[in-house]
């Protein structure tokens, strides 16, 4: 059981719908045995929806982790986007001298290739790359960040005729010496070479984060700008033990922003709330890590309908469902964020 916090309760945007068939994927239904799968990256790719998503090992029951058996990336492909057909083995699993581990994937269809965006974890720090594929088997790496950097999200399409990522710098020295870490912007002319970064949104302009943020699913362009979540952490240590850890203090919520559609560094609208709480029940109370939502994919339909993915206490990947002009409202309704001499 989970230990209740003390801290102020948050709730999920009323514009905001979970699905009804959550968990959309949960461990059992992978064929080789992962005790958590979460942090998918979804898009939709040559006519059917596209699922990789992290599987990590241990033992439920006993509350273990597994250090012999790292991370891995399993695939899944689907016809509605909520029931998914798991392909017999992880489709990438990345291992040498240097590389620990591979995760936290996210999707983005661009020039008829997936790109997939990627942390992995070095001897040397975490590094965010970018990698291309057509059939998911194979995937041809296109750049690898210095340390530390991670939660990388590659936008849709060029931008003033180049390449645009959001990422998570993690500098300690240079913010306290402690988590205070931010979403920045930087672009590129070839995928490969990144640079004219600039500070988009920082921790403290977010009332539910007292520890960092960080980008969430790949942006999705509307007819006001970008449209694109983020995460937002706050520690309050009366938590305790809040899952299979002797304490996990964190709470992760979702946000969600707009950003202007030729300068995407500028926000334009930002919701002042979380857009998705930790509220339901496999959010809360049994997994690996309780009260954490990590939003990781999202879908704008023909129709309107935006598809959130998001991984559930670090065990389950869940589904959430909005109409586009109820998002962008609340963007816009919380008003820009101007910041001076923010790079």
């Amino acid at each position: 059981m989970s230990t209740k916090s003390a801290f102020v309760p948050l709730r999920s945007a009323p514009v905001v719908r979970r699905c009804a068939d959550n968990p959309i994927l949960a461990p059992h239904q992978v064929p080789y045995g992962p005790a958590m799968v979460f942090n998918a990256g979804v898009a939709k790719y040559e006519g059917r929806y596209v699922m990789v998503f992290r599987n990590d090992y241990g033992d439920a029951l006993t509350e273990r982790v597994d250090p012999a058996s790292t991370t891995n990336l399993g695939l899944a492909f689907s016809k509605d986007g909520i029931h998914w057909d798991v392909q017999p083995k992880p489709c990438w699993q990345w291992h040498d001298e240097e590389v620990v581990r591979v995760y936290d994937p996210r999707l983005t269809v661009m020039e008829g290739k997936a790109y997939l965006c990627f942390a992995v974890d070095t001897r040397h720090g975490v590094r965010g790359g970018i990698a291309s594929t057509e059939d998911f088997e194979t995937f041809d790496i296109h750049s690898l960040s210095t340390p530390d950097n991670r939660n990388m999200v590659l936008f849709p399409e060029k931008v003033n005729d180049r390449y645009v990522r959001l990422e998570r710098p993690m500098p300690v020295y240079g913010r306290g010496g402690r988590d205070r870490f931010d979403i920045w912007l930087s672009s590129s002319p070839d995928l490969a070479d990144w640079g004219q970064s600039a500070l988009v949104l920082g921790v403290e302009d977010v009332r539910f984060a007292n520890d960092k943020i960080g980008p969430g699913a790949p942006p999705v362009r509307t007819k006001h700008g970008w449209l694109t979540t983020f995460h937002a952490v706050d520690i309050d240590p009366q938590r305790g033990k809040n899952g299979w850890e002797a304490s996990w203090t964190k709470r992760y919520s979702a946000g969600i922003m707009l950003l202007d559609a030729d300068d995407p560094s500028r926000i334009v609208g930002l919701y002042r709330e979380p857009l998705l709480a930790p509220e339901a029940p496999y959010e809360t109370d049994g997994g690996f890590r309780n009260d954490v939502i990590f939003p990781g994919g999202m879908i704008l339909e023909d129709d309107g309908e935006v598809k959130i993915y998001y991984g559930s206490a670090d065990t389950v990947e869940c589904l959430a469902t909005a109409h586009v002009d109820d998002l962008v409202q609340l963007c816009l309704q919380g008003g820009k964020l101007d910041r001076q001499g923010g790079g």
